[in-house]
C-alpha cells in the first residue's frame, strides 16, 4: 500500500509538468494579432521628439507625424483603435520586447543585430546619415576623423560613429533636440541623424544661418515595423498593409504631407514600398 502511495504523487506531478508544458507551449505561440483584434487596440511605439517622423502639437498636444500616420493607418485596417506610446531611439525594442509595445513605427533602421531580437516588416521608408555642423567647419566627413560626435543613444548613427571614427569620441544623448544644444553649447563638433530629421530640425532653429548639413552620407538605411520574433500573422498584416497602402497611393500622399515641397523637410521620394 506504501508503495502505491508514492507512486500516486509522482504520476499527478508528472501530468502536472505536461499540462504546465501544454499551456507554456500555447502561450509561447499566441497569435498576437488575434490578440490585438480581441483587446480592439493597438499600441504603438513611436517618437514623441524626432520631427517630421513624430513630436508633439504645440496646438493640440498631440503626437504627429510621418509614423504617426502609417500607424493610424494600420490601425484603421486592423478596426482597432491606435494607443501611442512615446518613446526614444534607446527604449523602443524594451517597449516591444516586454509587452508595452505591440509594434514599433519609430523610425527604426533594419539592421542585422537588431533582427536577431525582433523581426522587421518590408521598408516604409528609406534615409541615409548625415552629419549637421557650424558652418566653418570642415565638409567632409573625415574631417571628423578626431572630433567630438554627437549621436543619439541606440542610433544606427551612433552605431556606425563609433565603426567609421575609431578615434573620435561619441557623446550620446537621449533625443535630437538635446545634442543639437550640445552642438550649440560647443560640446560636440557636430552632431549626426537621419538626414529628413536634420533637415526639419535646421529649419524650425532661429540661429540655422550658423550651421550646415554635410552632403555626404554617412550610411544608407532602410526603415521598417517592429514586431516580436514569431508573430507571423501580425509581420504578415503589416506587410500586406503597407504594400496595400503603396498600391492605393495613400504612402505618396503621407509622404508629401511630411516631405513634400511645402514642408520643413522636402525630399524627392525616390523609393516604393514593395516585396521583398
Amino acid at each position: 500500500m506504501a508503495l502505491l502511495i508514492n507512486k500516486r504523487p509522482a504520476v499527478l506531478s508528472l501530468l502536472t509538468l505536461l499540462a504546465l508544458g501544454s499551456l507554456s507551449s500555447v502561450a509561447v505561440h499566441a497569435d498576437q494579432l488575434a490578440d490585438i483584434k480581441q483587446a480592439g487596440v493597438i499600441r504603438v511605439a513611436t517618437f514623441d521628439s524626432n520631427p517630421p517622423f513624430g513630436s508633439v502639437d504645440a496646438k493640440t498636444h498631440a503626437i504627429v507625424g510621418y509614423d504617426v500616420d502609417f500607424a493610424k493607418a494600420l490601425a484603421t485596417a486592423l478596426g482597432v483603435k491606435l494607443e501611442l506610446v512615446p518613446t526614444n531611439p534607446a527604449n523602443r525594442i524594451p517597449l516591444l520586447q516586454s509587452g508595452k509595445a505591440d509594434i514599433i513605427v519609430a523610425d527604426i533602421t533594419i539592421t542585422p543585430e537588431r533582427a536577431k531580437v525582433i523581426a522587421f516588416s518590408i521598408p516604409y521608408f528609406v534615409t541615409g546619415q548625415q552629419f549637421l555642423a557650424p558652418v566653418n567647419s570642415p565638409d567632409k566627413l573625415d574631417g571628423y576623423a578626431d572630433a567630438r560626435i554627437g549621436a543619439v543613444k541606440g542610433t544606427t548613427g551612433e552605431q556606425e560613429l563609433h565603426h567609421r571614427f575609431p578615434n573620435a569620441r561619441v557623446l550620446s544623448y537621449d533625443d535630437i533636440p538635446l545634442a543639437l544644444t550640445a552642438l550649440r553649447n560647443g560640446n560636440v563638433q557636430a552632431i549626426t541623424q537621419d538626414s529628413t530629421i536634420l533637415a526639419g530640425l535646421l529649419d524650425g532653429a532661429p540661429d540655422k544661418a550658423k550651421y550646415k548639413v554635410l552632403p555626404e552620407l554617412l550610411s544608407k538605411e532602410e526603415i521598417g515595423v517592429g514586431v516580436k520574433k514569431g508573430e507571423t500573422a501580425l509581420l504578415s498584416f503589416v506587410n500586406n498593409e503597407l504594400l496595400k497602402l503603396e498600391q492605393n497611393g495613400q504612402a505618396t500622399s503621407i509622404y508629401n504631407i511630411w516631405f513634400g515641397p511645402q514642408t520643413k523637410s522636402p525630399q524627392p521620394r525616390l523609393f516604393k514600398i514593395k516585396a521583398n
